[in-house]
């Protein structure tokens, strides 16, 4: 249900936006592709565009040099 909600979030943001979420099960496209007929309310995406930026690091060192950040 996150990812639903998220990719939802996502689309309503506009066209200059493309989610790309990846999985390997035809069920979990499925799921994704019904993000696209979720309406969040305008009260929703403002709870969603306040919520704090995501914390951690997602690539150590190592990786980080590899793509050149």
């Amino acid at each position: 249900m996150i990812e639903l909600v998220a990719l939802a979030w996502l689309l309503a943001k506009g066209e200059h936006i493309a989610p790309i979420p990846g999985t390997k099960r035809v069920s979990r496209v499925e799921e994704n592709i019904a993000a696209d007929g979720v309406e969040l309310t305008a009260e929703q995406l403002a709870r969603l565009d306040a919520l704090p930026p995501a914390a951690g690091d997602h690539h150590n060192e190592q990786q980080m040099r590899m793509i050149e950040r």
